[in-house]
């Protein structure tokens, strides 16, 4: 009869984390978290919070040193594996968060709208993540067995619905869900596990986007970040090793886990090359009628909120 298996309370104890963003709000919450599971934060962000928060980590009795900077800069992703092994002599997890909004209609989009949000989120996420390839390969190879490496990579359900509001938004984040599957694949031969999330919290910059909504059980307020940080917190431990290439949805008192796209319909063409006819034949036809809704967007995981808060974006 085997025992029961009992988590430790520390599971990240001797660990070394990066979060980006790690100054307020999602970051923060989640700088805090993997502190509070034992590992030393090396906390991002582009002013002094990330110094306020380094000491918040410090508080709670692990080890955390402050980065200021710019994750849209490629450097960036070099600077913070290189402060993690200084520091702390090692690099376990990287939690890549941070982000800017610069919401406008399709037709009102400038170019520094797109180039802002796509640097910062989709570039942000690569030169860190590349900068930890970098170092779990090496380690890899140089002790010749996987090393323990996690991925948590923050993606958006504005990716699944094509938010109309947020094209430069929604580009970036259906980005960093690709890349986080080929971190995923690229990566697993090291020993390093790649996921997403998909979370909503209220935090600064999501001020608008929710009503008061409820407080749930134990007073915490249903969209709390504290909420998503827990499950960055599974992600990042020795419980998750099994758990890599995923996407899941997650905020209120849920997590759920997306399924991959599958396909609805194949058309094929009767003598192995379709013509322009034999398209209109098979395509105006299926298409008549249909629900103007039913599209790629994945509509229905909006059916999951019963958060009671109303999402604006």
């Amino acid at each position: 009869m085997s025992a029961t298996h009992t988590p430790s309370a520390k599971p990240l104890q001797g660990r070394t984390a990066v979060v980006t963003g790690a100054g307020a709000g999602l970051g923060r919450a989640e700088a805090l978290a993997l502190a509070a599971l034992g590992a030393n934060v090396v906390v991002n962000d582009i002013g002094p919070a990330a110094d306020d928060v380094a000491a918040e980590v410090k508080a709670l009795g692990t080890g955390a040193v402050a980065v200021t900077g710019d994750v849209g800069e490629w450097s960036m992703g070099d600077r913070l594996v290189e402060a993690a092994v200084e520091s702390f002599g090692r690099l376990d997890i990287v939690v890549n968060n941070a982000g800017v909004l610069r919401d406008k209609m399709l037709f009102n989009l400038t170019e520094s709208d797109w180039d802002d949000v796509l640097r910062i989120h989709l570039k942000g996420h690569a030169a860190v993540s590349r900068a930890a390839a970098v170092h779990w390969r090496a380690a890899s190879k140089a002790s010749g067995a996987p090393v323990y490496g996690r991925v948590i990579n923050t993606s958006s359900e504005a990716f699944l619905f094509g938010s109309p509001g947020q094209p430069n938004y929604s580009a970036a984040k259906a980005g960093i869900t690709a890349l986080t599957l080929a971190t995923s694949q690229g990566l697993a031969r090291y020993g390093v596990r790649a996921n997403a999330i998909c979370p909503r919290a209220r935090t600064a910059m999501t001020a608008e986007a929710f009503g008061e909504g409820v407080t749930a059980p134990g007073g915490l307020d249903i969209m709390a970040p504290e909420r998503v940080a827990t499950l960055v917190g599974h992600l990042a431990s020795p419980a998750a090793d099994e758990i890599s290439g995923q996407v899941f949805v997650v905020y209120g008192d849920m997590v759920a886990l997306l399924a991959p796209p599958t396909v609805e319909q194949k058309f094929t063409a009767a003598d192995g090359t379709f013509t322009a006819a034999e398209l209109d034949e098979q395509l105006t036809g299926y298409f008549r009628g249909r629900d103007p809704h039913r599209t790629y967007a994945a509509y229905s995981v909006a059916g999951l909120d019963t958060t009671g808060t109303q999402q604006t974006r």
